[in-house]
């Protein structure tokens, strides 16, 4: 059942609530309180719904229909940073983004990767992972293109960078922003003679770097048409001469 309006707003301030009770207890513990307790209960019921579901469209689909459920908490809990482990958190996160709500989802990684959160056993993946996979992924099958590609992968990146994450999950987000810089996708080549200098310099180190990575990352025919585009002509040389 769909939450009304007094409902979203009673969970948003029971979520500012225990988020300051968290403050004078173990910031870096486990989430408790009348919120969390709710939340937990609802998404364990979710979760039984989803299992019944055996098409992933479907499932999908359902996730989009449910989310807006969690709305009021993961506002209040954004907007307060109590810092505590929270599954409800981590597992709306992985929501958004199986839902391609990529913004939403990188605004709530943005806190959940500052506060060292953990998503569940069933994930097999930590949240950093997740986020590199999973933004890559879109953005190289064409789920996402254009600015919204540019924009989604160059976040995924800044919150990422620095993680300790298997070197084929980084590998892919490099060869996703490459490929975002040049509009390229898995269903749709692009003519790098037709793109501008400007583009191919910048997705040239980016794929670069996707290769010493992962030399299976399968950009290896795209830095090989990027490095002749980017050849000074002859006309060029004799120029600089």
């Amino acid at each position: 059942m769909r939450q009304t309006l007094a409902q979203r707003h009673r969970m948003h301030h029971l979520a500012l609530a225990q988020a300051a009770q968290a403050a004078t207890a173990d910031v870096h513990g486990q989430t408790v309180g009348t919120a969390y307790e709710l939340q937990l209960a609802q998404l364990h019921q979710h979760r039984l719904r989803l299992k019944d579901l055996q098409s992933v469209e479907k499932k999908i689909e359902a996730k989009r229909v449910l989310l807006p459920e969690y709305d009021a908490y993961v506002d209040g809990v954004l907007q307060a940073r109590p810092g505590t482990q929270d599954e409800v958190i981590a597992t709306v996160l992985v929501w958004h983004i199986d839902a391609g709500n990529y913004a939403r989802a990188l605004e709530i990684a943005d806190y959940a990767l500052a506060s060292g959160i953990t998503p569940p056993d069933r994930f097999h993946r930590d949240l950093h992972t997740i986020v590199q996979d999973e933004v890559a992924e879109a953005v190289i099958e064409g789920k996402v293109k254009g600015r919204e590609a540019l924009q989604i992968v160059a976040k995924a990146m800044a919150l990422t960078e620095a993680a300790d994450t298997p070197d084929q999950a980084k590998s892919k987000l490099y060869k996703a922003a490459g490929w975002a810089v040049l509009g390229k996708t898995g269903s749709h080549d692009v003519d790098m003679a037709g793109r501008g200098v400007k583009a191919c310099r910048e997705a040239l180190p980016l794929l670069q770097r996707a290769m010493q990575l992962d030399s299976r990352a399968g950009v290896k025919k795209d830095i090989e048409r990027l490095e002749r585009r980017l050849k000074p002509s002859a006309a060029e040389k004799a120029q600089a001469l």
